[in-house]
């Protein structure tokens, strides 16, 4: 039996086509995720020919060079803007072991089927092919969690979606099929000058609420979530919203891969190894 789907995939699709002519004005976050996968692509020496970028935004991803670029989005602005392809990314039309390298940036946490998306991502690959994957996950937006739990207090109102923590991820990875799996996280500290330009970044980077069966806002919470909001503010005006980012390493398993010692294979106990010398 399939689980009951958690977020709105055709309003999910709509958010990321309203978001789409602004988004570049709102990218910071996807911008600091394409940092990091950037800087941990630097470290692995091979070259990679044929890439996807899954969740692509505007496809401001840039790849290595000399390799091909598949990108897909779910959103039909953002796939058309990236020359793309439009589809869920729990939903891949794609062939499998097509692919060195997939990249998926700022997407994930808001997929219906988490553990299905990278079972695919990872059925794409190549064998000992690279997933470097980034999504706001952790305990990400806590001032405005509080802010809305206190202006709706008497009626508290589903507002958030759940949040993948790293722990969480990295099980994720090891779940799909995943070897050499690793997940870390960084945390983004931004000040605002109030609750509407938190509001405004979040419908600008298609990271608004998308849950079914969500139930409109009311401008008497709004404006008490915004009251909260300011009164958390520091001397200078602004207030600190915090993202964590969470990012992912995995490779698709390969024979030529190196592979852990057979158990019970050591030559050297673990009590000899910690013996104190006289």
């Amino acid at each position: 039996m399939d689980s009951p789907e958690i977020f709105d995939r055709t309003a999910r699709r709509l958010r990321r086509d309203r978001a789409a002519p602004i988004y570049v004005d709102h990218d910071f976050l996807r911008a600091a995720m394409l940092d990091g996968i950037a800087e941990r692509l630097d470290g692995v020496k091979r070259k990679f020919a044929d890439i996807l970028d899954l969740g692509c935004f505007d496809g401001a991803f840039v790849p290595p060079p000399n390799s091909a670029v598949t990108r897909i989005d779910a959103g039909r602005l953002f796939a058309a803007q990236a020359h793309g392809i439009q589809s869920d990314e729990d939903m891949l039309p794609v062939e499998p072991e097509s692919f060195d390298l997939v990249v998926s940036a700022g997407v994930l946490d808001t997929v219906n089927d988490v553990p299905g998306a990278l079972t695919q991502i990872r059925r794409a690959l190549k064998p000992d092919g690279l997933f470097l994957g980034a999504f706001v996950g952790g305990t990400s937006l806590p001032t405005m969690r509080a802010c809305f739990l206190q202006a709706e207090a008497d009626r508290p109102a589903a507002r958030f979606h759940p949040m993948i923590d790293v722990r969480s991820a990295g099980d994720l990875l090891v779940r799909a099929g995943f070897v050499l799996p690793v997940a870390d996280s960084e945390t983004l500290s931004v000040r605002y000058s109030d609750l509407f330009r938190l509001i405004g970044d979040l419908r600008g980077m298609a990271a608004t609420n998308v849950l079914r069966g969500r139930v409109p806002l009311a401008r008497t919470a709004l404006a008490a979530a915004a009251a909260a909001f300011a009164e958390r503010a520091d001397p200078d005006g602004r207030t600190t919203e915090r993202f964590d980012l969470i990012f992912l390493t995995g490779w698709a398993p390969s024979p030529d891969q190196p592979k852990p010692a057979r158990r019970g294979s050591a030559t050297v106990s673990l009590a000899s190894a910690f013996a104190r010398k006289d």
